[in-house]
């Protein structure tokens, strides 16, 4: 495993509007942010989700890590220190719903809560996934999942940003 890099001396708050960037732009963010300026790192993660999730799942990284600050209080990306910000994962398609037990949804069948060190239980099969994603990036990984329908309506209607780890595949 590659050596953990500090992070950037560039500051958080220079991260521009999330809206306004390419994907690339996000990645290169996400990079820097949550993997310590190594797109090793980042390729070995985004790897090691694509071999644990079923085949016509698509991946987004939502959150701070993306942002470069926090939703509730718009403090900076791991402002309490290297490894206190979490990554949070979303898990997007209709076979991923099944890794959640019915008590680990919002709506249920349609958009699960985070796995999580709140919830350790409602995802028995993805708790070595994240504790291997864990162990690999020194933080918090929370893993959700969420309907196709509910990724558009949160990212194109509500123009929540995210940043595509693994794209889903067209349907033919």
């Amino acid at each position: 495993m590659a050596e953990l890099e500090e992070p950037s001396d560039v500051p958080v708050t220079d991260t521009p509007d999330p809206g306004a960037l390419t994907e690339t732009e996000k990645r290169d963010i996400v990079i820097r942010l949550a993997f310590g300026g190594s797109r090793e790192r980042y390729d070995e993660f985004c790897d090691c989700v694509r071999n644990a999730i079923p085949e016509g799942t698509g991946v987004v990284l939502r959150g701070s890590a993306v942002t470069g600050q926090r939703w509730k209080d718009g403090a900076p990306f791991d402002a309490d220190g290297p490894g206190t910000s979490d990554l949070d994962l979303t898990l997007v398609g209709d076979d991923v719903i099944r890794f959640f037990k019915v008590t680990g949804f919002f709506v249920p069948g349609v958009h699960s809560r985070p796995l999580s060190d709140e919830d350790p239980d409602i995802a028995p099969d993805l708790v070595p996934l994240r504790q291997k994603l864990m162990d690999m990036v020194r933080r918090p990984v929370n893993i959700q999942a969420t309907r196709d329908f509910v990724m558009y309506l949160r990212g194109e209607l509500l123009g929540q940003p995210y940043h595509t780890l693994i794209e889903k595949p067209e349907r033919e």
